[in-house]
């Protein structure tokens, strides 16, 4: 039901789709439900020439239970929902795994500013190496990420981690990903940020350990894109 979805690259992508799918049976049959209900009222209680319009209080327990008894079914769907997505919230949200690498990324109009360690694994040493619109990890690696944004709310967006998290300005937000699989994957802000929104895309590069080292060696102490 979710083939729809752009591939699934993330190891806890799977709980998103989980959840999604769970959202969209009990959706889609509550819909299917009430439809039926609501066709069925309007064939059965019909203008007819032997009728005549009544006027119903809506204090017997027969009009109340159309009441209460759709509303006990949405809150026991609720709290199914919740214990279907509960687990995945802690484990993308709360429960941060160790990392074995930490990025930052910062959202400005009109374009990602990424800032990855050098070869020392370490932020905030000389041999950082800051890309625009280009998110480069290895695969296989817990990697967690800083998230800011030097002006207007922002939104990193990658469809294929199932990740997205909003950038707020004067907040540091941490999250984390883990790619399964190589490859090259879209990158977007999916927070109207201004007229330049529709051009803030970049890429994340999935590469094995092998690239990976010799990405950090190619690009050892250079600022590759700078815009100021």
């Amino acid at each position: 039901m979710t083939s729809w979805l752009p591939e699934d690259i993330s190891t806890y992508g799977h709980g998103i789709d989980h959840t999604i799918r769970v959202i969209y049976y009990i959706v889609g049959a509550w819909f299917v439900l009430t439809e039926a209900v609501l066709f069925y009222f309007i064939i059965r209680y019909r203008k007819r020439k032997t009728t005549t319009a009544t006027y119903q209080p809506g204090t017997t327990f027969k009009a109340l239970a159309w009441i209460l008894l759709p509303a006990a079914l949405i809150l026991v769907f609720d709290l199914g929902i919740d214990l279907v997505q509960g687990p995945v919230w802690n484990e993308i949200k709360i429960y941060l795994p160790t990392a074995d690498q930490t990025v930052r990324i910062k959202g400005r109009q009109f374009v990602w500013e990424i800032t990855h360690p050098g070869a020392d694994g370490k932020l905030e040493t000389p041999d950082d190496i800051q890309i625009l619109n280009q998110l480069v990890v290895p695969v296989h690696k817990k990697i967690q990420f800083e998230l800011q944004s030097e002006d207007v709310l922002h939104s990193l967006w990658i469809p294929n981690l199932r990740l997205k998290q909003d950038a707020v300005p004067g907040r540091t937000i941490k999250g984390w990903f883990e790619a399964t699989k190589e490859g090259i994957y879209p990158l977007a802000c999916a927070e109207l940020c201004g007229s330049g929104h529709g051009t803030m895309k970049g890429q994340l590069q999935v590469l094995n350990e092998t690239d990976y080292q010799n990405w950090l060696k190619e690009n050892r102490s250079l600022e590759v894109g700078r815009v100021e």
